[in-house]
């Protein structure tokens, strides 16, 4: 699952929920990909080798194996996304990672939050959203709807183990 609590706290008190959006390609997945393709592009060229064909096809194909670097790349930057939630008896807080922007905050008493799962109507299927603060946040759209609907699960619970705010 591409989230997880933990405890920010020794009594339990303050918990900690980091969501991250699935990555199917590891770094050393990567490496084995480029130097897969770099193999498979070389195969061909050795029936043109010592000759002018070759001089020809070769930046074609170094291009294209450049755009490819480049382009994984760029997705994996963009995967740096990350959404951080601390929810404790006095404060829920919700920041949002962006690789291309700033972060964004929200926060609020997690007395009056409530979370709500919009099965249809949304951006996209089980749509999760805290509202509280007078503010209406998404949280954890990258995941999956399945994984959307366990996060709402856990929050609901969460949320619920909170008492009345302190004086």
């Amino acid at each position: 699952m591409p989230y997880q609590w933990s405890p920010d706290s020794k009594d339990g008190a303050v918990w900690h929920l980091r969501l991250w959006p699935h990555r199917s390609l590891t770094p050393q997945g990567f490496s084995i990909f480029i130097v897969v393709t770099f193999t498979m592009f070389l195969v061909p060229l050795l029936g043109v080798l010592g000759t002018p064909v070759l001089w020809a096809l070769l930046p074609f194909g170094m291009g294209t194996l450049a755009l490819t670097w480049v382009l994984i790349r760029r997705n994996s930057a963009d995967a740096a996304l990350h959404e951080d939630l601390t929810l404790s008896p006095d404060t829920i807080t919700l920041t949002r990672h962006d690789p291309r922007g700033p972060d964004r905050h929200w926060q609020a008493n997690p007395y009056w939050v409530r979370a709500k799962l919009h099965e249809e109507g949304g951006p996209v299927e089980n749509y999760v959203t805290l509202e509280g603060g007078g503010r209406t946040v998404e949280i954890g759209a990258f995941l999956s709807p399945d994984e959307r609907a366990a996060l709402y699960l856990d929050l609901t619970r969460r949320l619920a183990q909170i008492g009345p705010p302190s004086q």
